[in-house]
């Protein structure tokens, strides 16, 4: 059976229809029991998709990148602990959006090993977002086609994890099937079938690809709930900043503080600067509107995606994710894909600033990484000092991998273009080497592009060079 992909990557002509279809008229909302819509708060949910490799539509099991169909409770829970852990360190995520089907609920085999990815997470006190994808067995063109097997599985969650507040229900994933009279009904219903089930707790999507909540904002059957968007900038779409917002605003309504953007994104991999605010890049555009847009409206996201995803423009990857998971089994680390998307994010999320620079502090010797001298000379060899403010000790992560300083004028450089154990790290003028191009690990720690070695502080002379990576705290760094 052909499954229903999400909308990603259309042509415009194909984007535009799709887009228009799904509005149609809402009919008279029937009358709900009275919730209290000011008590609901989206921007608690700082979150992350975690997805299925090549997408989460499938005729079968939802498997998270990482994770394997023959896990057992044991290995999902062990493999999501250390995943959970290690994007916490690397973004600071509050929630993070799992993906279901009607092969993936408890009671089912892989569902009864993958819950451990829900459990996991709402005991590190995170948030769950469970969302239903197309499956090819109880739906199919973005339209339930087997209601017996769609409340089966819904029943099964929602009887799971009645005393869990922190799992959230997200009742269908892009109902593109529907027209926004049919979607508003069909939601409704399910509602009203699990009058148990706290309405805080029940996120509604948005009509067609999540494209559009606020037909569904003003209808009162939906009050107390959560709504969901989706807004991509691919297709037919583009737009200067405050064309971004507003596209934005215009298809939630008055509903944003309880409406989660639980699916945007944009490419990580080809160098975009999001930091750039006179950028012509739709994409940077895009990314910076949407992050102002959460930070100023109080909305919450999800971001599409951390890890998984589709694998079009990249065979092997989503090339919108945030991270690549490297590793296996247990042994897990993300290197993250564009330091500025993280900035981003953080400032999205009001856990920082958002600023690329800052210094870096070594967390085994709590001492900052720094110029000596704060002399400006090609060749001097990086150390550990003391920490403060000065310009020699102020670092700029960029998003073609380079770590900047003087303005962009000098950039941390591996001597020589030397990969072996105790090469020299020192500053030298900017330029295209690999040897200048450094990743962001969320073990805290710093590898060249070019050595695979990580940024070692010498505890005996405080100098800098490169290392095997290993577990010492001296290659560890935090951006202060």
């Amino acid at each position: 059976m052909t499954l229903t992909p999400a909308l990603r990557r259309l042509p415009a002509c194909l984007l535009a229809a799709a887009l228009a279809a799904p509005l149609a008229v809402l009919t008279t909302a029937a009358p709900a029991e009275a919730a209290d819509n000011s008590q609901l708060n989206a921007a608690q949910f700082k979150g992350v998709n975690w997805a299925r490799p090549g997408d989460n539509f499938v005729n079968g099991p939802v498997v998270p990148e990482g994770l394997t169909a023959t896990d057992s409770y044991a290995t999902v829970k062990a493999k999501a602990d250390v995943v959970y852990d290690q994007l916490r360190n690397a973004a600071g995520p509050t929630t993070v959006r799992l993906p279901i089907n009607t092969f993936t609920y408890p009671g089912t085999s892989w569902g009864n090993a993958y819950v451990a990815a829900v459990d996991s997470a709402t005991a590190k006190g995170l948030k769950v977002i469970l969302s239903f994808w197309e499956d090819g067995a109880a739906t199919n063109g973005g339209k339930v086609t087997n209601k017996a097997a769609f409340d089966a599985m819904w029943n099964a969650y929602t009887a799971k994890y009645a005393s869990n507040s922190n799992v959230h229900y997200e009742i269908m994933n892009e109902p593109i099937g529907y027209n926004a009279t049919d979607w508003a009904n069909f939601a409704a219903g399910w509602i009203a079938e699990r009058p148990s089930v706290p309405r805080e707790r029940i996120v509604v999507s948005g009509v067609g690809y999540n494209d559009y909540t606020a037909p569904l904002c003003t209808d009162s059957r939906f009050d107390g709930t959560y709504l969901s968007a989706h807004l991509y900038a691919f297709g037919s779409l583009d737009h200067d900043y405050q064309g971004w917002i507003d596209e934005l605003k215009g298809r939630i309504g008055g509903c944003a503080t309880r409406t989660i953007l639980d699916e945007w994104g944009a490419p990580q991999d080809d160098g975009l600067n999001y930091h750039d605010a006179n950028s012509t890049n739709d994409f940077v555009r895009y990314v910076r509107a949407m992050t102002d847009s959460i930070h100023n409206l109080g909305l919450g996201s999800a971001y599409w995606p951390a890890l998984g995803g589709k694998h079009l423009e990249r065979p092997t990857y989503d090339y919108y994710s945030l991270f690549n998971l490297e590793g296996s089994g247990t042994n897990l680390l993300l290197r993250t894909r564009n330091t500025t998307m993280i900035d981003r994010l953080e400032y999205a999320w009001g856990l920082g600033a958002g600023s690329p620079t800052s210094t870096l502090k070594n967390t085994g010797a709590q001492r900052c990484l720094d110029i000596p001298g704060a002399t400006h000379a090609n060749l001097t060899q990086v150390e550990g000092y003391t920490c403060n403010t000065g310009a020699n000790q102020q670092w700029t992560r960029t998003a073609n991998g380079q770590i900047t300083a003087y303005n962009g004028t000098k950039c941390l450089d591996a001597f020589s273009q030397g990969t072996a154990d105790g090469t020299v790290v020192d500053i030298y003028d900017c330029n295209t080497g690999t040897n200048q191009k450094w990743a962001f690990y969320s073990d805290g720690t710093i590898r060249g592009i070019q050595s695979g070695k990580c940024l070692d502080l010498d505890l005996t002379t405080s100098k800098v060079i490169l290392y095997t990576c290993h577990t010492g705290t001296n290659q560890k760094w935090q951006t202060v």
